[in-house]
């Protein structure tokens, strides 16, 4: 791609490289980095999670947005796509743009082996600089492993891990359980052989 050339791009200039290109990317400061592509068990969590979310707003003053939906960090000037964010409310859009959005409550990742790190530390670290986030969930598409993470108070955070299918996930910032064996449904994980034993 060719926006990989240059060193620094304007948001306005990312914009409309975007809106042309065949893959997605984001935009980190002037920097313009392409994603990693997805996987069908990235593909089934994310999709999982998106159902209930949709089925269980309803009748309630949230809704779910999927990873075409972009979101601006005004204060790291970066655009990003989230795997699921949820509004609460209206959403807020930059610019006008109904493309992106400013006002997630909770983000949701689905790592990736290139990712995880990313997503856990400096991508963690530039949502906090959002005012309405309160939330944020890791989701590992390798094994059974579900970080939460929930606002406690200003610069405060408390994390909880759920590693047992017969577990439930209940968000703090919105109403909404789900249990691990849905979130799961269908994910196929790869088979590891760890001193002659076979561990699913």
């Amino acid at each position: 791609m060719q926006a990989t050339e240059r060193r620094y791009y304007t948001p306005e200039e990312y914009l409309e490289l975007e809106e042309a290109a065949e893959y997605k990317s984001e935009y980190i400061d002037g920097q313009i980095i392409p994603m990693a592509g997805g996987s069908t068990n990235h593909n089934r969590i994310a999709g999982n999670l998106y159902a209930a979310l949709n089925f269980s707003f309803k009748q309630q003053d949230y809704e779910a947005f999927m990873i075409d939906v972009r979101l601006w960090i005004l204060k790291r000037r970066i655009y990003t796509y989230p795997d699921i964010m949820i509004v609460m409310g209206e959403p807020e859009y930059f610019n006008n743009r109904v493309d992106t959005i400013l006002n997630p409550r909770v983000i949701v990742e689905v790592l990736s082996k290139s990712t995880k790190g990313y997503d856990r530390e400096d991508k963690f670290e530039a949502y906090r600089t959002i005012d309405s986030f309160q939330e944020y969930l890791l989701i590992d598409q390798t094994r059974i492993h579900v970080e939460q993470y929930s606002k406690t108070a200003k610069k405060r955070w408390s994390l909880c891990e759920y590693d047992e299918e017969d577990e439930a996930i209940s968000l703090t910032s919105v109403p909404f359980e789900i249990s691990l064996v849905d979130l799961y449904s269908k994910v196929k994980f790869e088979v590891v052989e760890s001193e002659g034993e076979k561990l699913g």
